[in-house]
Formats: structure tokens, sequence, C-alpha cells
């Protein structure tokens, strides 16, 4: 099937029409790649040829750059930095042909260029740009691990100048049509349905078929090289500044650097080499794999419900009650709302409810201000919600959702209450990060009806939510669950019940393990660096004071109330805990003091009395060890998780260790982490932890017997194992 179209006008303009079959967005593949060099040298070689027009022929979108299922092999593959570094040069090369091939080529955007396609458009030697808010233009290819391979770390640059540039390269994937053609990175922009007629305009009028850096006279804008005024602070402070937001776990950025100082003191030619060097390296390397997998493949597939039960119709929920207007109910309440869903906010006094109705006003207030919102857009948010403490409200609803305290009794009361009221059709769900679904069931008379509906703190921009499923839940009430998550644009898991789940279970690993490194004797800053050094976005001592040490007491004595088994108790913790609620008094941040000092006005600081507390050794241990304490403590719980069928793939373990407890992006997730490592190498480390620091590193005979056979999480040949 043919990718591009070809045709030519009575005044010699071609004009190239990309059309991917099958694809609801242009993606450059190697059939586009193929029939896009034939038709160039066309171009070239007709003497009644004057100039070519490339477009889309999808509406609204021009090319969205290279297939991410088509890169996201090579780690596996085994394919190394020449041979990956050959497919960035093989494309950079056909667009080096389009510029200098001696016609000139008009790139008439009519949507969305981002990536490959972008650089697509900045190989053409005129681009003009749908004036339309949703075709933006971008390079964003270092949030997936790479950079872009096809000229855009060379062309752009020397298009605008580096101190411009940089910041596109780096940071901001994103740029609207206003803001292009000021910065100068799209000669014109105009209506969607003209941008083709505007480049026959330009080709019509005979123009050069040079590009600027072409010139024998060519000057990179504001200078190259070291000398270049701008040198120290795009390069000498731009990779200090990298490093410390990396902290070295992501290799993209400093590539990007190392091809712009490089390649831009270069001619051009030799530019492009060094930038798919850098390509290559990245290519075929670990972290592009783990980011591409799992943040844009696994995530978009989860996104789409790729395990919903298909045998369910679709749903929507049009009337939804949430119980409890503490900041989750609310949290929950405004997400809801915001998409256009009636909302009944329910808590136990009218009071309670405004209050908390009151909050979300007072954030769509704060967004107002900001410009990223309208007033009439606010009142619609707002007049969908309803604050109350009558539950004959909740009349209609399609979906509860409970977010009261962690408490059976008080969960069994208002889930009575709710059914009492709610439709026969109606779903419930427990908004719970600990309590056993099957265990809260009990309480209602529609238990095939009900759910675990686990959202994360802040709601508003926490991406994931952890849905569990009861003993008796059925197909139909997670399918419907799955559609309203989709509604809200959140990212959803699925686990199967049990305590703490999945989420809270191997989050709950991570803050014991800094408690118990606390008890080791190691200094409190070094616990909390090692964690960020690892790309923990805090380290677990503030972790602990964010979540309170008051609910972690009360788990690890719900734990004992229910006599779960000692192996799931993660007892290292314990004594840390008490001692700092019970003893010091300092339960955590909402109190106003915990590991952390709270100076009002200030930023918070490190205790200075927890060296009294916790007195630390005189000799402390190198940070890798932090490091590869919180790491694989949480990677091996994920293990016995999996192991135990808390969590069915490993696709939703990686999704929610990243959304959810924010496990390290470079990883790919706690799975893919071990599979990066290699499963024996993970065994390895996890009986080295083992002998030095406790029991709790031991791998099970399971995880033993897996590695005896080298058996990956992830098929090691597939790309996913939904893609």
């Amino acid at each position: 099937m043919t990718t591009l179209k070809f045709d030519l006008d009575a005044q010699g303009i071609a004009t190239l029409t990309i059309d991917v079959p099958d694809r609801g967005m242009n993606v450059i593949t190697p059939e586009l790649t193929q029939e896009l060099a034939a038709a160039v040298e066309r171009v070239a070689s007709d003497a009644a040829i004057k100039g070519a027009i490339i477009t889309s022929g999808k509406p609204g979108a021009f090319v969205a750059g290279a297939d991410l299922k088509d890169l996201v092999t090579a780690f596996d593959k085994g394919i190394d930095t020449v041979e990956a570094s050959k497919s960035s040069f093989e494309l950079s090369a056909l667009f080096r042909r389009i510029e200098t091939c001696g016609k000139p080529f008009a790139a008439a955007i009519n949507g969305l260029a981002l990536g490959g396609g972008f650089e697509l458009c900045l190989a053409c030697h005129y681009r003009v740009l749908a004036d339309d808010p949703k075709a933006v233009v971008g390079l964003p290819e270092v949030q997936v691990g790479l950079l872009p391979g096809a000229g855009g770390t060379q062309r752009l640059p020397r298009l605008i100048g580096i101190i411009n540039a940089l910041p596109l390269l780096l940071q901001r994937s994103h740029v609207k049509p206003a803001e292009a053609l000021k910065l100068g990175i799209v000669h014109a922009i105009a209506p969607a349905a003209e941008v083709a007629a505007k480049a026959r305009e330009w080709l019509l009028a005979s123009p050069s078929a040079e590009q600027p850096w072409d010139s024998k006279k060519f000057r990179v804008p504001g200078g190259a090289g070291p000398l270049a005024a701008h040198a120290m602070q795009s390069f000498g402070a731009g990779n200090a500044l990298t490093l410390a937001n990396t902290q070295g776990n992501y290799p993209a950025p400093h590539a990007i650097l190392s091809c712009v100082f490089e390649g831009t003191q270069v001619p051009i030619g030799t530019g492009l080499r060094i930038e798919s060097k850098y390509f290559g390296k990245l290519l075929s390397g670990a972290v592009a794999r783990n980011l591409i997998r799992t943040m844009f493949i696994n995530k978009g597939a989860a996104d789409k419900l790729a395990n919903r039960p298909k045998n369910v119709p679709k749903s929507k929920v049009s009337k939804l009650g949430v119980l409890g207007a503490g900041m989750m109910g609310a949290g929950i309440a405004h997400v809801s709302a915001k998409v256009g869903i009636e909302v009944v906010l329910l808590d136990t006094t009218q009071e309670q409810a405004d209050k908390g109705k009151a909050g979300i006003a007072a954030k769509q207030a704060k967004d107002l201000k900001k410009g990223k919102t309208t007033q009439d857009k606010v009142d619609a948010i707002l007049n969908r919600i309803k604050a109350t403490a009558d539950y004959a409200d909740l009349e209609g609803c399609d979906l509860i959702v409970e977010a009261v305290f962690e408490n059976r009794a008080i969960k069994a009361e208002v889930t009575d209450k709710a059914e009492a009221v709610i439709p026969q059709t109606a779903i419930f769900g427990s908004n719970t990060s600990t309590l056993p679904i099957t265990d809260l069931a009990t309480a209602s008379k529609r238990p095939r009806q009900f759910i675990g509906i686990h959202f994360f703190s802040p709601v508003e921009k926490m991406p994931l939510v952890e849905i569990i499923l009861g003993e008796q839940t059925s197909s139909e009430t997670l399918a419907r669950t799955l559609d309203y998550v989709a509604q809200i644009k959140k990212t959803p898991i699925v686990v199967r019940d049990f305590p703490g789940f999945f989420t809270s279970r191997v989050f709950g690993t991570f803050c014991a393990e800094g408690q118990k490194m606390l008890l080791d004797g190691i200094a409190p800053a070094l616990i909390e660096n090692g964690a960020k050094m690892a790309g923990f976005p805090v380290g677990p001592l503030a972790v602990s004071d964010e979540v309170t040490m008051f609910l972690q007491q009360s788990i690890y004595k719900q734990q004992e109330a229910d006599n779960l088994p000692e192996k799931y108790r993660g007892k290292v913790g314990r004594p840390v805990i008490d001692k700092m609620v019970d003893e010091l008094k300092r339960p955590g941040r909402r109190f106003g003091a915990g590991f952390y000092d709270y100076p009002q006005g200030q930023p918070k600081k490190l205790w200075p009395g927890l060296k009294q507390a916790f007195p630390p050794k005189a000799e402390q241990p190198d940070v890798s060890e932090i490091k590869a304490r919180l790491l694989t403590i949480m990677a091996l719980e994920t293990a016995r998780c999996f192991e135990e069928g808390v969590i069915a793939t490993p696709i939703d373990a990686d999704i929610g260790s990243i959304l959810g407890i924010g496990f390290p992006a470079w990883t790919g997730g706690t799975l893919s982490y071990i599979d990066t490592m290699g499963i024996r190498a993970f065994v390895d480390e996890c009986q080295r932890l083992a002998k030095t620091w406790g029991p709790r590193f031991e791998p099970s005979d399971w995880l033993l017997a897996r590695a005896h056979k080298n058996e990956a999480f992830y098929p090691r040949s597939a790309e996913t194992e939904t893609a």
C-alpha cells in the first residue's frame, strides 16, 4: 500500500501528500522513507518540475515522527551503537538530499508536526504552518530518552541560534503557531485550508533552493563553540543544571548538549554524522527502551483500556456520588466535574460538604488568575457539583466513590446508607489504599457491583487509578469502572484484592527501608539524597512525613488486628514510627513536625534532633548502597506481588510503580528494572543485600527458579505484551 501520493500540476509544482494507511496519524515508516526518497529523486531529476510541496493527507495532522513500536525493540534485539546510528543517518541523509537536490521544497504543515515530522519540515526551504492552536510543532524526543536523529540538533540551532534552540530540544516539546512564527522556525502561518496555496505561491516566485547554512558566509546566530558569548551559560551552566535535574540517570539531555556543542562548530554534513552517532548510543541503550515501552506504548494501551472486558457495552457516568468531602473526595469530585459529570459531594454535615466544594472553587480561582481557564468554565464546573449531607441526593447516581476515613465500620455505614438510595444498576467503588475490598464488600447487598477505586493524592495531578477486584466483582463492574477512569482522563491498572494491594504494598517498602536505614546508623541526609540520586522525586523520610506516621502506625496496628502473616507486615520500620509518634510526638508535616522541621514561610529542613534520636555511625556507606537498597526492595516486592497474582502483568506493575508511587521513570518501572539488570544479576544483588542488611532481601524459591531459567518478565523478542 502506498504511503505517498505524487501530483504534478501544469505550473511544474509537485505535491507530495503523505498518508500512511491504517494510521490515525502519519508516522515515519520504512515504506514512507522509501517512497519519499523515490519522490525526491523524481523532483530532482525532472527538468519540468520547478519545486515541490510536502503536505499531509490527514486533516489536522502532518507527521508525528517515528513509529515508537519500531524503535522500542532495539535494545532487546541487541542492536549495537553502530547499527542504531545507521538507522538515524539513513533518514538524515534523505532529508539532506531534500535541501541539496537543487529544487526548492516547501512544507505545507496542515497540523501537528513533531519529532521526525518536524525535522522533515526543517529540511524544507520554506515552511508554512496552519494557524490552529492544535497545529503544534516541536522536537520531543528527549521525553522518550532519545534525541532528534534526523537533523533536529543541527538545523534548529543554525536556524534560530543555540541559546533559543536548546530550550526547545531539552524542555519544550510543543510550540504553537504564533510562537513558531515569532521564533523563526516557520516562515508563515495561514488557515489550514490555505497552507498548500501559500506554499505554492512561494514556489512560483522562483525562490532559492539553498539553505542558509550551506552558504560559505553562514555563521550560527549568536555564535558557536567555546568562545561564543553564550557558551558558559548554554553549555557550562547547562550541563550542571541538566546533571542536577537528571542525576545522571537520563543520558539524552547530555547527548543533546554534546550534539549541539560539537555539531555547530563543523559543516552541517559532519554535524549530522555526529548527531547520528549520539542517537545510536541512546537508541541501543536501556533507558530509551524503558521510557518508550512503559511511558508511551504501554501507557497508551492502558489509556485506551486494552485489558477492558470486551463483551461489555461501553458506558459513561452521568451522575457521580462522592462520599467524603475531604482532600481526596473533593479531588475526585473536581476531576469528574471538569469532564462534564454531575457530582453529588456528600459529607456528614452540610458545613463539611461546603468546605470541600469551597476548596475546589479556590483551585479553580487560581487557574483563572493564571489564565488557564475562563469564568464561564469555572462556573460550569462548580454548578455541576452539589454539596450535601443528605443521602437522598444520591438518587440516580451511576457510580458511587466512597472516600471516607480508613475505618471498616465507617465505610460499612456509608455503604449501607448509599445503597438504600442509589439505583440497583449503580456501581459502588471504595477509594481505599489498604483495606481488602472483599472484606469491605460484605457490607454491600450487591457485592458483584462492589470494586476498589484507589486514587492518589493530589487527585488533580496524579495520573494513576488502581482498580482492585474483590472476589465477587463482576466483569461488567470492572468494564464500567475502567470506562469511568478513561472518562476522567486517568490511567488505570487492575490488581487483585490483597492487603495493601499493589501500590501501597510496594510503596510501604520504600518508606520502611528509609526508616530502617536510620536504625542502621545511616545519616538522614545521605538517605534522602541517595533516594533523589536514584531518581525518586523525594526521599523516604520526606514521604513518610507527607503521608504522616500516624497513618503508617495505624496500618501496622490494622495488620496486627487482621492477623496478617508476618511476611506481609513490613515491620522493619515500625520501631522508628512508634518512636516518632509516641515518644517524640513528631508524626508528620500535617502536624508541623516529623523527620523534617517546617518553619513558616521557609523551606523544610531535616530535624537536627534526628542525630540524637537515631545516632549515625562514624562510617557511612557509599551512596550507591542507598540507591541499591531502595530500588531493589521495591522491585523485589513487586516480584512477590507478581508471584502471588496480586498484579497480573508486568505492564500494570511498571505503569503503577512509576505513575502511582514515584519509582524512577528511567528504569521503566519495577519489573523493567529487574529485566534491565538481568534477572540473574538481580537475584545475586538481592542475596548480597540480604547478607548485609537482612533477610527481607532474600529472593523467593519462585524467583530463584525463574532466574535459573533466565526468564525475563517481558518476552525478550516482543515489543510489548499488548502492542
